[in-house]
Protein backbone atom coordinates (compact mmCIF):
# COMPACT_ATOMS: atom_id res chain seq x y z
CA UNK A 1 0.00 0.00 0.00
CA UNK A 2 1.44 3.43 -0.66
CA UNK A 3 0.85 7.23 -0.72
CA UNK A 4 2.16 9.53 -2.79
CA UNK A 5 3.43 13.24 -0.96
CA UNK A 6 4.36 16.16 -2.84
CA UNK A 7 6.27 19.40 -2.08
CA UNK A 8 7.68 22.84 -3.00
CA UNK A 9 11.49 21.87 -2.18
CA UNK A 10 12.85 18.76 -0.53
CA UNK A 11 15.99 20.86 0.41
CA UNK A 12 14.51 23.40 2.12
CA UNK A 13 15.01 21.92 6.13
CA UNK A 14 10.85 22.25 6.92
CA UNK A 15 9.51 20.37 3.76
CA UNK A 16 12.48 17.88 4.73
CA UNK A 17 11.64 17.54 8.41
CA UNK A 18 7.96 17.24 7.30
CA UNK A 19 8.32 14.38 5.14
CA UNK A 20 10.50 12.50 7.43
CA UNK A 21 7.50 12.39 9.40
CA UNK A 22 4.89 11.62 7.57
CA UNK A 23 7.35 8.72 5.75
CA UNK A 24 7.81 7.42 9.31
CA UNK A 25 4.13 7.65 10.41
CA UNK A 26 2.96 5.90 7.25
CA UNK A 27 5.79 3.36 7.36
CA UNK A 28 4.64 2.06 10.80
CA UNK A 29 0.86 1.73 9.74
CA UNK A 30 2.44 -0.45 7.05
CA UNK A 31 2.35 2.53 3.79
CA UNK A 32 5.20 3.23 1.83
CA UNK A 33 5.54 6.58 0.35
CA UNK A 34 6.26 8.18 -3.03
CA UNK A 35 7.95 11.59 -3.10
CA UNK A 36 7.64 14.41 -5.79
CA UNK A 37 9.80 17.18 -5.10
CA UNK A 38 8.08 20.43 -7.29
CA UNK A 39 11.19 22.82 -7.27
CA UNK A 40 8.83 25.29 -6.72
CA UNK A 41 7.40 24.71 -10.88
CA UNK A 42 4.06 24.40 -11.54
CA UNK A 43 4.44 22.16 -14.49
CA UNK A 44 6.38 19.96 -12.55
CA UNK A 45 4.12 19.75 -9.55
CA UNK A 46 1.08 18.96 -11.56
CA UNK A 47 3.36 15.85 -13.33
CA UNK A 48 4.24 14.51 -10.31
CA UNK A 49 0.41 14.14 -9.20
CA UNK A 50 -0.36 13.00 -12.58
CA UNK A 51 2.23 10.54 -12.26
CA UNK A 52 1.14 9.35 -8.48
CA UNK A 53 -2.13 8.90 -9.72
CA UNK A 54 -1.07 7.11 -12.84
CA UNK A 55 0.31 4.58 -10.10
CA UNK A 56 -3.07 4.41 -8.27
CA UNK A 57 -1.88 5.43 -4.99
CA UNK A 58 -3.97 4.76 -1.95
CA UNK A 59 -3.56 8.37 -1.51
CA UNK A 60 -2.25 11.56 -1.76
CA UNK A 61 -1.35 14.45 0.44
CA UNK A 62 -0.19 17.81 -1.55
CA UNK A 63 1.94 20.90 -0.18
CA UNK A 64 1.51 23.14 -2.52
CA UNK A 65 3.74 25.70 -4.39
CA UNK A 66 3.17 29.31 -4.66
CA UNK A 67 1.63 29.03 -8.22
CA UNK A 68 -1.48 28.62 -10.66
CA UNK A 69 -1.77 25.05 -9.69
CA UNK A 70 -2.74 24.46 -13.04
CA UNK A 71 -3.73 20.12 -11.56
CA UNK A 72 -6.10 21.38 -9.21
CA UNK A 73 -9.57 21.52 -11.78
CA UNK A 74 -8.04 17.87 -13.05
CA UNK A 75 -7.62 16.46 -9.37
CA UNK A 76 -11.11 18.01 -8.17
CA UNK A 77 -12.38 15.58 -10.97
CA UNK A 78 -10.72 12.43 -9.70
CA UNK A 79 -13.17 11.56 -7.23
CA UNK A 80 -12.00 7.84 -5.51
CA UNK A 81 -8.61 9.02 -4.36
CA UNK A 82 -8.59 10.32 -0.47
CA UNK A 83 -6.13 13.83 -0.92
CA UNK A 84 -4.96 15.99 1.85
CA UNK A 85 -3.50 19.45 1.44
CA UNK A 86 -0.85 20.42 4.00
CA UNK A 87 0.73 23.77 5.30
CA UNK A 88 -0.71 25.86 2.79
CA UNK A 89 -4.81 27.14 2.25
CA UNK A 90 -6.15 25.74 -1.23
CA UNK A 91 -9.32 25.31 -2.04
CA UNK A 92 -9.54 21.92 -3.36
CA UNK A 93 -13.08 19.90 -3.27
CA UNK A 94 -13.13 16.61 -1.19
CA UNK A 95 -9.42 17.74 0.54
CA UNK A 96 -8.93 18.03 4.40
CA UNK A 97 -6.65 20.74 5.52
CA UNK A 98 -3.88 20.52 7.56
CA UNK A 99 -2.17 23.74 8.90
CA UNK A 100 -0.41 26.07 11.55
CA UNK A 101 -1.80 28.86 12.97
CA UNK A 102 0.74 31.15 11.18
CA UNK A 103 -0.96 34.32 12.72
CA UNK A 104 -0.94 33.35 16.10
CA UNK A 105 2.35 32.58 15.90
CA UNK A 106 3.21 35.84 14.35
CA UNK A 107 1.29 37.64 16.67
CA UNK A 108 3.14 35.96 19.25
CA UNK A 109 6.71 36.77 18.38
CA UNK A 110 5.92 39.96 17.73
CA UNK A 111 4.66 40.57 20.96
CA UNK A 112 7.72 38.70 22.39
CA UNK A 113 10.02 41.61 20.73
CA UNK A 114 7.65 44.50 21.93
CA UNK A 115 7.68 42.92 25.63
CA UNK A 116 11.94 43.29 25.32
CA UNK A 117 11.14 47.16 24.59
CA UNK A 118 11.46 47.10 20.97
CA UNK A 119 10.03 50.20 18.97
CA UNK A 120 10.73 50.09 15.52
CA UNK A 121 9.68 46.12 14.60
CA UNK A 122 10.25 45.47 10.59
CA UNK A 123 9.16 42.02 8.77
CA UNK A 124 10.54 40.50 6.42
CA UNK A 125 8.24 37.63 4.76
CA UNK A 126 7.87 35.19 2.04
CA UNK A 127 6.51 35.96 -0.84
CA UNK A 128 2.97 37.56 -1.58
CA UNK A 129 -0.01 35.48 -1.89
CA UNK A 130 1.40 32.25 -0.30
CA UNK A 131 -0.88 31.40 2.81
CA UNK A 132 1.70 31.05 5.56
CA UNK A 133 2.91 34.63 4.55
CA UNK A 134 -0.25 36.57 4.20
CA UNK A 135 -1.15 34.67 8.06
CA UNK A 136 1.97 35.59 9.41
CA UNK A 137 2.08 39.24 7.69
CA UNK A 138 -1.22 39.47 9.44
CA UNK A 139 -0.26 38.42 12.91
CA UNK A 140 2.70 40.85 12.97
CA UNK A 141 0.38 43.52 11.90
CA UNK A 142 -1.86 43.01 14.65
CA UNK A 143 0.26 42.63 17.47
CA UNK A 144 1.99 45.78 16.28
CA UNK A 145 -1.80 48.10 15.70
CA UNK A 146 -2.40 46.67 19.26
CA UNK A 147 0.51 47.98 21.04
CA UNK A 148 -0.36 51.35 19.51
CA UNK A 149 2.05 51.00 16.41
CA UNK A 150 1.90 52.01 13.13
CA UNK A 151 2.53 48.66 10.79
CA UNK A 152 2.03 50.94 7.77
CA UNK A 153 5.12 52.74 8.52
CA UNK A 154 7.02 49.95 9.79
CA UNK A 155 9.30 48.20 7.32
CA UNK A 156 8.13 45.29 5.89
CA UNK A 157 9.42 43.52 2.36
CA UNK A 158 8.83 39.74 0.30
CA UNK A 159 11.26 37.79 -0.37
CA UNK A 160 11.17 33.41 -1.17
CA UNK A 161 12.02 31.43 2.22
CA UNK A 162 15.90 30.85 1.91
CA UNK A 163 18.78 32.00 3.43
CA UNK A 164 20.37 34.07 0.54
CA UNK A 165 17.13 35.45 0.32
CA UNK A 166 17.18 36.45 4.18
CA UNK A 167 20.29 37.74 3.62
CA UNK A 168 20.70 40.05 1.05
CA UNK A 169 16.92 41.32 2.62
CA UNK A 170 18.84 41.80 5.80
CA UNK A 171 21.26 43.76 3.91
CA UNK A 172 19.01 46.05 2.38
CA UNK A 173 16.65 46.79 5.46
CA UNK A 174 20.03 47.23 8.00
CA UNK A 175 21.62 49.52 6.03
CA UNK A 176 19.15 51.97 5.88
CA UNK A 177 19.37 55.16 8.36
CA UNK A 178 16.83 54.62 11.70
CA UNK A 179 16.70 51.07 10.95
CA UNK A 180 14.61 48.28 12.85
CA UNK A 181 15.40 47.58 16.34
CA UNK A 182 14.50 44.70 15.78
CA UNK A 183 13.26 42.34 13.04
CA UNK A 184 9.92 39.45 12.94
CA UNK A 185 11.23 36.73 10.04
CA UNK A 186 9.05 34.89 8.66
CA UNK A 187 11.46 31.69 8.44
CA UNK A 188 14.59 30.19 10.26
CA UNK A 189 16.08 30.24 6.66
CA UNK A 190 15.49 33.74 5.99
CA UNK A 191 16.30 34.50 9.41
CA UNK A 192 19.70 32.44 9.70
CA UNK A 193 20.94 34.90 6.31
CA UNK A 194 19.77 38.08 8.29
CA UNK A 195 22.29 37.20 11.09
CA UNK A 196 24.93 36.98 8.83
CA UNK A 197 24.00 40.61 7.17
CA UNK A 198 23.89 42.16 10.48
CA UNK A 199 27.34 40.95 11.03
CA UNK A 200 28.88 42.05 7.96
CA UNK A 201 26.98 45.57 8.66
CA UNK A 202 28.76 45.32 12.56
CA UNK A 203 25.25 45.06 14.11
CA UNK A 204 24.75 42.92 17.16
CA UNK A 205 21.94 40.57 17.42
CA UNK A 206 20.29 41.25 20.00
CA UNK A 207 21.80 44.74 21.02
CA UNK A 208 21.48 46.61 17.54
CA UNK A 209 18.50 44.37 16.68
CA UNK A 210 16.86 41.20 17.80
CA UNK A 211 15.52 38.67 15.73
CA UNK A 212 12.70 36.20 15.92
CA UNK A 213 11.59 33.69 13.68
CA UNK A 214 9.15 30.81 12.39
CA UNK A 215 9.83 27.30 11.70
CA UNK A 216 11.82 25.89 14.54
CA UNK A 217 14.28 23.57 11.70
CA UNK A 218 16.99 21.57 13.50
CA UNK A 219 20.12 23.58 13.34
CA UNK A 220 18.09 26.94 14.48
CA UNK A 221 19.32 26.55 17.92
CA UNK A 222 23.45 26.28 16.83
CA UNK A 223 23.78 30.04 14.93
CA UNK A 224 25.39 32.58 17.02
CA UNK A 225 23.21 33.97 19.02
CA UNK A 226 20.87 31.00 19.38
CA UNK A 227 17.81 31.82 16.93
CA UNK A 228 14.64 32.60 18.58
CA UNK A 229 11.71 31.01 16.43
CA UNK A 230 8.30 30.09 16.38
CA UNK A 231 8.40 26.01 17.06
CA UNK A 232 6.04 24.12 14.02
CA UNK A 233 4.68 21.00 15.33
CA UNK A 234 6.49 18.73 12.73
CA UNK A 235 5.48 15.50 14.47
CA UNK A 236 2.11 16.48 15.17
CA UNK A 237 1.25 17.83 11.57
CA UNK A 238 2.87 14.91 10.00
CA UNK A 239 1.06 12.47 12.14
CA UNK A 240 -2.31 14.16 11.66
CA UNK A 241 -1.93 14.15 7.98
CA UNK A 242 -1.12 10.78 7.69
CA UNK A 243 -3.70 9.49 10.26
CA UNK A 244 -6.58 11.35 8.46
CA UNK A 245 -5.57 10.11 5.15
CA UNK A 246 -5.32 6.69 6.23
CA UNK A 247 -8.69 6.71 8.08
CA UNK A 248 -10.55 7.91 4.68
CA UNK A 249 -9.00 5.50 2.70
CA UNK A 250 -10.20 2.76 5.70
CA UNK A 251 -13.78 4.81 5.41
CA UNK A 252 -14.74 6.78 2.52
CA UNK A 253 -17.22 8.96 3.61
CA UNK A 254 -15.17 10.08 6.09
CA UNK A 255 -16.02 14.06 6.37
CA UNK A 256 -13.80 16.55 5.35
CA UNK A 257 -11.59 18.49 7.94
CA UNK A 258 -9.76 21.90 8.45
CA UNK A 259 -7.36 20.73 11.41
CA UNK A 260 -4.91 23.72 12.65
CA UNK A 261 -1.93 23.01 14.95
CA UNK A 262 -0.73 25.60 17.56
CA UNK A 263 3.13 26.56 17.55
CA UNK A 264 5.50 27.33 20.53
CA UNK A 265 7.62 30.26 20.62
CA UNK A 266 11.48 28.59 22.01
CA UNK A 267 13.28 31.65 23.34
CA UNK A 268 16.72 32.22 22.55
CA UNK A 269 19.52 34.49 22.38
CA UNK A 270 18.76 36.70 19.39
CA UNK A 271 15.72 38.23 20.91
CA UNK A 272 17.75 39.02 23.79
CA UNK A 273 16.73 36.27 26.36
CA UNK A 274 19.68 34.30 27.84
CA UNK A 275 21.84 32.36 24.97
CA UNK A 276 21.64 29.52 27.03
CA UNK A 277 24.82 26.52 25.97
CA UNK A 278 24.69 23.38 23.88
CA UNK A 279 21.56 24.41 22.02
CA UNK A 280 19.05 24.69 24.81
CA UNK A 281 16.26 26.81 24.80
CA UNK A 282 13.40 28.72 26.69
CA UNK A 283 10.37 27.11 25.49
CA UNK A 284 7.19 29.34 25.89
CA UNK A 285 3.56 28.75 25.78
CA UNK A 286 1.88 27.35 22.93
CA UNK A 287 -0.94 29.15 20.90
Amino acid sequence: MTFGLVVPDNSNPFFAELARVIEDVGFASGYTMLLGNAMGDDAREATYIRTLLDRQVDGLIVVPIHGPHSWVAELSEQTTVPRLVLDRELELPGATQVLTDNEGGAYQATSHLLAHGRQRIGCIAGLEGVHPTVDRVAGWRRALVEAGRDPESASLTHVPFGRADGYRAGQRMLAEAGHPDALFVASDEQAIGVLRAAAELGLRVPDDVAVCAFDGIDGSEYTVPALTTMQQPFDELGRSAVEWLLAKIADPTLPVRRITHPTTLIARGSCGCPDLAGGDSMIGERL
